[in-house]
């Protein structure tokens, strides 16, 4: 794939015209060209053939991409071992914070994603070409170098000082720009490259160490396209270890279908109130910016509409196909709600459907219909099932994911499958059968594998959402199993890759998030919503926040994630991550006796938890927040109090030590 609209030798590039290189740029550019990119590509050939007089060596890039951003950067230089990322900012006379971010988070890109960069001395230059001269101090840490800034007289002095700190070894520019790509998006970046048309190829890793998701695509198109040329009902299971891309599966599931038959209104459904709001107002907000940038401006709420169209709260869907048949029976004179236009449905985190009794009890509460006698996976296969010809069904199902009260597993699925509707076409990956974080009811195992088909694409195995190691959902299964051994060996194997300590001062928790974290990398902090004794340490769990401004919005914000003020807990969380995480651990969920013990604060003290469900449910909420970090996790374990009977030092000290026992270095 040509990465750049135009490359070239130096070289030959100051030898190139004009003319001819901007109508090489103009034909590679995919949107209406207006005349203020015309003129900035213009500025930046003079400046640049200006700049690079006295270089003999090296290659030029102009506008090249970044997939995984969405994005293209003005230019690369390579001289020598040096990659210079420049960022134009024509007319600016300020070097802007976002500015400085935006040319880092390029480098970091290449650093963290592209193969021929991972040990190469990269350059972030910014140039506003208006701004006054200041004077740059050339630091270098783990070969990216602190941001340039240089206006249009003194880029060339500041390139040729620079190249002082080359070796003189030069990089093999065509190796370079063809090595592989191998990006790990954030979800809400994977939604927005997307939602903008790139292919999940272009934003999703593809090497041997992880399933394609390309592959189970492929799976469940087939499903589809089988399902909708026999004129049958299918549905199907896929499973994924936490952070394996399952919702990044589903929405390329859901925006493949839309390209290739809007006929068939694929929509994405989630139970997930914050994801659903994120990634909303994150594709709104993107939409706008970038309908701006192609000189085709939209309104927000504009832009809204179709964001919402596409991703859609389940709860919604469901409310919306209640009417005409509220009660489920069909014995009075009502007629059934007509089947919904959706003909392709991908449900993410299924498993966290209702039971039974939770739908039943929301039913009564709140529409005022007694004795609603479905649970919510069953009432959505009716829904579907109204279709008369075909539609699919696709399940993205987390194992030991449920996280509340009366969310029903994949059991109730299959249950109503196998009660109700055993005439769909059932396809599943060989996690649901073999595997009790799936499935522990032997009965429904045994009848899946008689009457189903099993695809081995339909199971995402290894974790993505760190790209610095795959292994650490499997360390933070084998910590709440409590298994120190394993746990010590994984450690060990991740030191280098994934920096993960434990502390007991909060301050130097914050302290060592701001100092990682490069560019807009986000930092935050999370707790548990029954860590309710944090509050003395200013961390109050039950101050609700508003998602998209925690996950969104930029470190000016004191609502954003960046001020580590407000906390996030694991219902706010789930399915997204951000890269640096601080956990502040409390003694609702602590270490004693060889254990985990569970208990809730009530009124003035804690409670033992004895229902085995909330103790599963407790220590999936500690899964999820201890794999929400995409780059380096620190534990925040509070020292106690022996004045406060609720903060026993004990207890505290306790859970520490299981984690320094583990191998967690302490900080």
């Amino acid at each position: 794939m040509t990465r750049s609209y135009y490359s070239n030798t130096i070289s030959d590039f100051l030898q190139d015209d004009e003319t001819r290189i901007l109508g090489q740029l103009s034909k590679r550019h995919n949107h209406t060209l207006e005349d203020l990119q015309k003129n900035a590509w213009a500025e930046q050939i003079t400046i640049l053939k200006d700049t690079l007089q006295s270089i003999d060596n090296g290659q030029i890039y102009f506008e090249f991409s970044i997939p995984r951003m969405g994005k293209r950067v003005d230019n690369i230089l390579i001289i020598n071992d040096l990659i210079f990322i420049l960022e134009f900012k024509v007319g600016n006379n300020q070097y802007q914070k976002h500015s400085i971010e935006q040319v880092v988070d390029y480098c970091l890109d290449l650093q963290n994603f592209h193969e021929g960069s991972h040990d190469e001395k990269l350059i972030p230059v910014l140039i506003s070409t208006k701004a006054e001269p200041i004077e740059n101090i050339f630091t270098i840490s783990n070969n990216l170098f602190d941001p340039i800034k240089a206006n249009k007289q003194n880029l060339s002095e500041i390139i040729n000082k620079a190249l002082l700190q080359s070796n003189g070894r030069p990089i093999n520019a065509t190796d370079w720009e063809n090595s592989i790509y191998k990006p790990t998006p954030t979800i809400i970046e994977a939604a927005q490259a997307l939602y903008k048309g790139h292919n999940v190829k272009e934003i999703s890793r593809h090497d041997a160490g992880a399933i394609n998701l390309s592959k189970t695509t492929d799976c469940i198109n087939n499903i589809i396209e089988t399902s909708k040329r026999e004129n049958k009902k299918s549905i199907c299971f896929l499973t994924g270890v936490p952070g394996a891309g399952k919702t990044l599966a589903g929405l390329n599931i859901a925006n493949e279908r839309m390209k290739a038959d809007e006929k068939e209104h694929a929509v994405f459904l989630s139970g997930n109130g914050p994801l659903v709001e994120v990634l909303r107002e994150a594709l709104t907000r993107d939409e706008v910016a970038t309908s701006k940038e192609n000189g085709e401006p939209l309104t927000k709420k504009m832009a809204a509409i179709k964001a919402n169209a596409f991703i859609q709260n389940i709860h919604h869907f469901r409310d919306d196909n209640l009417d005409g048949n509220l009660d489920g029976n069909l014995d009075d004179n009502r007629e059934p709600k007509k089947a919904p236009i959706e003909k392709v449905v991908v449900f993410d985190e299924a498993q966290r459907a209702w039971s039974k009794e939770q739908l039943r009890a929301f039913m009564k509460r709140k529409k005022g219909v007694e004795d609603f006698d479905m649970s919510e996976p069953e009432f959505l296969i009716s829904v579907m099932n109204r279709h008369e010809d075909w539609c699919t069904i696709i399940c993205l199902i987390g194992g030991g994911q449920e996280i509340n009260t009366g969310e029903a597993g994949v059991s109730e699925w299959l249950s109503s499958l196998k009660n109700n509707y055993a005439h769909w076409d059932i396809f599943y990956s060989n996690l649901i059968s073999t595997d009790n974080n799936y499935l522990s009811d032997i009965e429904l195992r045994n009848w899946i594998q008689s009457v189903a088909t099993e695809k081995q694409e339909l199971h995402l195995s290894v974790s993505v959402r760190s790209f610095r190691s795959e292994k650490i959902s499997e360390l933070m299964h084998e910590i709440l199993e409590a298994n120190y051994k394993r746990s010590t060996t994984l450690i060990g194997e991740i030191k280098n890759d994934f920096p993960l300590f434990i502390t007991r001062d909060l301050t130097t928790a914050k302290n060592w998030l701001r100092t990682q974290a490069k560019g807009s990398e986000r930092i935050g902090l999370v707790a548990s919503s029954g860590g309710r004794r944090l509050r003395p340490l200013g961390i109050d769990v039950k101050n609700e926040i508003s998602s998209p401004n925690w996950f969104l919005n930029n470190s000016d914000d004191i609502r954003s994630s960046y001020f580590l003020e407000e906390i996030a807990t694991e219902f706010d969380i789930q399915g997204l991550e951000i890269d640096w995480v601080c956990l502040a651990w409390d003694i609702n969920y602590y270490f004693k006796n060889g254990k985990w013990n569970c208990q809730y604060f009530s009124g003035t003290k804690w409670q033992t938890i004895h229902n085995e469900n909330d103790k599963t449910y407790l220590q999936n909420a500690y899964r999820v927040l201890l794999t929400r970090a995409r780059q380096g996790l620190i534990i925040y374990i509070p020292e106690g109090d022996n004045l406060d009977h609720t903060r026993p030092k004990e207890l505290y000290d306790n859970t520490f030590n299981f984690f320094k026992s583990c191998g967690i270095q302490a900080k």
